[in-house]
């Protein structure tokens, strides 16, 4: 039995959000390597000019503290650049497709269930990842 308009209007859209969602993971992975650097840097900087403590022995487990955050902002950079750069100059195949991509699903959002749904699309997104964020038990 072929199903009607609006349960046909229904599977197309839980597979674009399925789409929207899996594509817009895979992006996001990377991308926010760099913009977690700029925060990290940013941070990195305040603790650097922040009051440390005086004594030796807890001085010097302040430093190694601020050391290992070096290591590890060093070490995300390194990973996101990368994931997203051949060289230098040159941006990762995957890394395009999944740029391309996810433009290209939302071009079919739009198309299929007008534009609108892209904004309510992308707002479910960021909710459901804030939700995750602060439901995390980990770190």
């Amino acid at each position: 039995m072929p199903a009607g308009k609006s349960e046909e209007k229904a599977l197309v859209r839980r597979y674009l959000i399925w789409c929207y969602k899996s594509t817009k993971e895979s992006l996001d992975r990377i991308d926010r390597k760099f913009t977690q650097v700029t925060v990290d840097r940013f941070i990195l900087d305040r603790l650097r000019k922040a009051k440390g403590p005086v004594q030796t022995p807890a001085k010097n487990e302040y430093q190694k503290m601020i050391d290992d955050f070096v290591v590890y902002l060093t070490d995300k950079e390194k990973d996101g650049i990368k994931q997203k750069f051949t060289n230098k100059d040159e941006v990762a195949p995957q890394y395009l497709y999944l740029k391309n991509r996810l433009s290209a699903i939302e071009e079919a959002i739009e198309h299929f269930l007008g534009p609108r749904e892209l904004t309510v699309i992308n707002r479910m997104f960021e909710e459901e990842f804030t939700r995750r964020i602060l439901e995390s038990k980990e770190h």
